[in-house]
């Protein structure tokens, strides 16, 4: 499911315009953004929650070559899918 087909499923469900739904959801993926951005956490109960993680600099190898090259740390963005969510994937 691509985002437009996520606004029309949910435009559907609610009996809201296609354009207001775009908007809205588009303002919910800002919000979490923000926050997350800022190194807040989102928690969404029974969906899941978002925030940031930190991977460390590290040594690897370029595996064409295989001269060992030196990889940056970064910030990294996490999913933890909550309880429900889970739930709903795994019945069979």
């Amino acid at each position: 499911m691509n985002k437009q087909e996520l606004v029309d499923a949910v435009a559907a469900k609610t009996g809201g315009s296609k354009v207001a739904t775009g908007e809205a959801i588009d303002a919910v993926i800002a919000a979490i953004t923000g926050e997350v951005t800022k190194g807040g956490t989102v928690q969404l109960v029974g969906f899941g929650s978002f925030s940031t993680g930190a991977r460390a600099a590290r040594v690897g190898r370029n595996p064409a070559t295989g001269d060992e090259i030196q990889i940056p740390a970064a910030k990294t963005v996490k999913f933890t899918a909550g309880k429900a969510f889970k739930d709903a994937v795994n019945v069979a």
